[in-house]
């Protein structure tokens, strides 16, 4: 039986497709549009990295993220149902058949993990965090993420922190309300003990 989040999501990625029928619109296309996939790749590396680990503070590396995951997101960057100075203007324009193997290049890269040591107090804090507040019960118990999930294990600890905290603020935008929920009273030293034991995590 499938989970009631993925047949809610896949409705919502099918609604949001549906507005790219709707027409152009007059602002610039991204310069991604139209390139062979070796060169968007390039375009996005100048952020991502170009094997999709990301060596730049608080910008989330792609690989080995879910491919749906990604593409769900640029259809909201693209559609303005979540806006970033960066990445709206980025996916104007793309195909959903370019997202899409974007996507799925990404999601093939392996994710790096950290060089640094993890603080040991840090983690413990963010693995009874995790467990209290169920992470595992949508991104998997390694964190990995699956389907519209996005992988947590060895994410960006900075972007990680970052991204909760939108939530928690209700500035990340998207048609997504779980994690806002999630967030709701979630103080800014949990925020941190938790983005550090994901970036951390092992098995």
């Amino acid at each position: 039986m499938p989970h009631p989040m993925s047949a809610r999501f896949g409705r919502l990625l099918i609604a949001v497709a549906g507005l790219a029928l709707a027409g152009p619109t007059v602002a610039e296309a991204s310069p991604a549009v139209g390139l062979p996939l070796e060169e968007q790749i390039q375009v996005c590396a100048a952020c991502h990295g170009a094997d999709g680990n990301s060596p730049q503070p608080g910008t989330p590396s792609l690989a080995g993220q879910p491919a749906l995951t990604i593409t769900n997101q640029m259809i909201y960057f693209r559609e303005r149902l979540r806006q970033n100075d960066l990445m709206t203007p980025m996916a104007r324009g793309l195909s959903d058949a370019e997202i899409q193997t974007l996507a799925a290049w990404y999601a093939d890269q392996p994710l790096e993990t950290p060089d640094e040591e993890p603080d040991a107090e840090l983690m413990g804090k963010g693995q009874e965090l995790a467990n209290q507040h169920r992470c595992a019960s949508c991104h998997r118990a390694d964190f990995s993420g699956h389907e519209q999930m996005p992988r947590l294990a060895h994410q960006r600890e900075d972007y990680l922190e970052q991204a909760m905290l939108a939530y928690r603020e209700h500035t990340r935008g998207g048609p997504d309300t779980t994690m806002i929920e999630v967030m709701r009273e979630i103080s800014d030293d949990e925020i941190q003990a938790l983005a550090h034991y994901l970036a951390h995590w092992e098995e």
